[in-house]
């Protein structure tokens, strides 16, 4: 599991203004290490390279990167604006993180900073003709790299932003924390297969959020110092609050350092939190259903990634052990089929072609691991389908009800709470 430094860290480094500033330092160090280089070039071969010639270059650069950059801000802004309207405003944060923005943008900068910055040295003389020769090939080769950066934003922007290439992010941002959870069911440490012992010592947060993650590393540290073991209460993507505890410790200890390995922010992350990638999913299932866009079909395919994402779910028959003194309370099934089936059959409760999709949903799910799927299943199955008996025609509930009672005669009721 990832730890608490490494996991802030991360979260640094993903956001653009971190790319452009390194873009922006490689291009004021590039003009610099021109003037060092010229020395070594052969005499007389700069010669011939008039100063206003290369100042005439290097201004239009500049001054074209700042009208691009500026520009291309602008498209990027307003793809966010687009699919936080129109898609849901939880994938803003996975379009932020594209790298391929990121890299381009900081091309744009880069190129504008170490356009000015020549300009400013050429023009104060700290170039002879062997510097000037190198810094007008430095040059061209800047204008090349903004020539394939350009050619990519724009294949980029056909997609960029848009509802398939969005929800594809959602489902590879949920995929990698489900594959990661499945690797690791209880992060590492031992499964928490019943209440910890009512003595234990009840750790409360001391502020309000959701869990972004666990350091499972510091636990077993803490736990190790103090002697205890540790009972988790919470996992990535649980609400907590300082009125109930986040774990509990089976020793009076200090119980700062516990406290300490859980990052707690103001909204749900998808690298521990297989749940929130399922729950964003829904939420565009659910903004496709509104009176306001009516797009079934938009519905119908978040359905189809759902079943993508859940068949893939198997439980390792030995999972690694790194943190012996941890116990970790599973990711229940129930509640994922919850986050995803449940607000989709509530939204689209008189369409049937949705209520078709949710049943087939459930029962290609079913087909895939009975004893896995079964129970969870069989329960979003009727919730679904009480929903839609008030508002479809007897024939097309009872079409319904034939798909529920199949997922019923397949399901087995040794379903499997969680991994």
């Amino acid at each position: 599991m990832i730890a608490g430094w490494l996991f802030r860290l991360k979260r640094q480094v993903e956001k653009l203004w971190v790319t452009a500033v390194l873009y922006a330092l490689l291009a004021v160090a590039t003009v610099g290490l021109t003037r060092v280089i010229g020395p070594w070039v052969p005499q007389g071969l700069g010669s011939g390279l008039d100063a206003a010639v290369l100042e005439s270059v290097l201004t239009i650069l500049a001054s074209s990167m700042l009208t691009v950059t500026t520009f291309s801000l602008g498209i990027m802004l307003t793809a966010f604006s687009t699919a936080a309207a129109s898609i849901t405003p939880r994938a803003i944060e996975l379009l932020m993180r594209d790298r391929t923005t990121q890299q381009v943008l900081s091309v744009f900068l880069g190129a504008f900073i170490f356009g000015l910055v020549a300009l400013i040295a050429v023009k104060a003389g700290l170039y002879g003709d062997r510097g000037r020769l190198v810094l007008f090939a430095v040059t061209v080769g800047v204008v090349v790299l903004v020539v394939m950066a350009m050619l990519r934003w724009i294949a980029h922007l056909t997609r960029f932003g848009r509802r398939g290439d969005t929800n594809d992010r959602i489902e590879s941002a949920a995929a990698r924390a489900l594959q990661q959870r499945i690797r690791a069911p209880y992060l590492g440490g031992h499964r928490l297969a019943a209440p910890p012992p009512g003595d234990a010592v009840a750790v409360l947060p001391q502020a309000t959020g959701y869990v972004q993650y666990v350091d499972m590393g510091a636990l077993q540290a803490a736990a190790e110092a103090a002697g205890a073991r540790v009972w988790l209460d919470v996992l990535p993507g649980s609400f907590v609050h300082p009125g109930a505890p986040v774990c509990r410790i089976s020793a009076p200890a200090d119980v700062a350092a516990f406290r300490s390995a859980f990052g707690i922010g103001a909204a749900r992350t998808f690298e521990q939190d297989p749940r929130f990638g399922l729950c964003v999913l829904a939420e565009v299932a659910e903004r496709a259903l509104s009176p306001a866009v009516n797009d079934p079909g938009s519905a119908i395919e978040i359905l189809s990634r759902v079943v993508r994402l859940l068949a893939d779910w198997s439980e390792p028959a030995d999972p690694e052990l790194l943190f012996p003194s941890v116990w970790v309370p599973p990711l229940r099934i129930e509640d994922m089929f919850e986050d995803v089936f449940d607000p989709i059959a509530r939204d689209g409760a008189g369409v049937f072609s949705v209520q078709a999709r949710v049943q087939k949903s459930l029962l290609a799910l079913v087909r895939i691991d009975p004893a896995r799927f079964g129970r969870a299943a069989v329960e979003q199955s009727g919730r679904a389908l009480r929903r839609a008996k008030a508002e479809m025609l007897p024939e097309d509930h009872e079409r319904l009800a034939g798909i529920a009672a199949e997922i019923a005669a397949l399901a087995e009721p040794r379903a499997a709470p969680g991994i």
